[in-house]
């Protein structure tokens, strides 16, 4: 009798791991609430046309620094969301060497948003394409690594 009664919770404690295991994985995928509850990672930028004394500028307006034609940067494994407003009196289209995207060709007070979902580094030039190509910056994607300074258990908690 004693026997069967061990069986009996070992095969229950099997169970309920096994039980336990699969709630967790399946509340962990969003399945039960309205959101997911591990976040993707991204980055978000805005930026926007500008004609000054008939030359044409990018102009950073929102997590990127405000000078003309930004330097934009962004990390691999994670989607870059780029919004794109035309300020301008011109119609304009931003388009991206290299990695060979393209907004929409924007009329003055249009918008548009780029996602790209980059998986390795590089520097790109970026453009306003209309009937040619006016160079006006670079996007460059690089690689974020821990930091080489921590050792030991330290590194592990990067």
């Amino acid at each position: 009798m004693f026997s069967k009664d061990r069986k009996l919770i070992i095969i229950a404690i099997i169970v309920g791991v096994f039980g336990l295991a699969s709630m967790i994985g399946f509340i962990g995928q969003g399945n039960v609430r309205h959101v997911e509850i591990f976040w993707q990672e991204k980055v978000e930028q805005t930026v926007s046309f500008e004609d000054v004394n008939g030359q044409v500028h990018l102009q950073g307006t929102l997590g990127v620094i405000g000078d003309p034609n930004p330097h934009l940067i962004s990390r691999t494994s994670f989607a870059y969301i780029l919004t794109v407003i035309n300020n301008g009196d011109k119609h304009h289209r931003l388009y991206i060497e290299g990695l060979e995207i393209q907004t929409n060709l924007l009329e003055p007070g249009e918008q548009d948003v780029i996602t790209i979902y980059p998986n390795e580094e590089g520097i790109y030039k970026y453009y306003d394409k209309r009937e040619r190509l006016e160079p006006l910056g670079i996007l460059e994607i690089r690689t974020v690594v821990p930091s080489d300074e921590f050792t030991g258990f330290w590194r592990d908690l990067i």
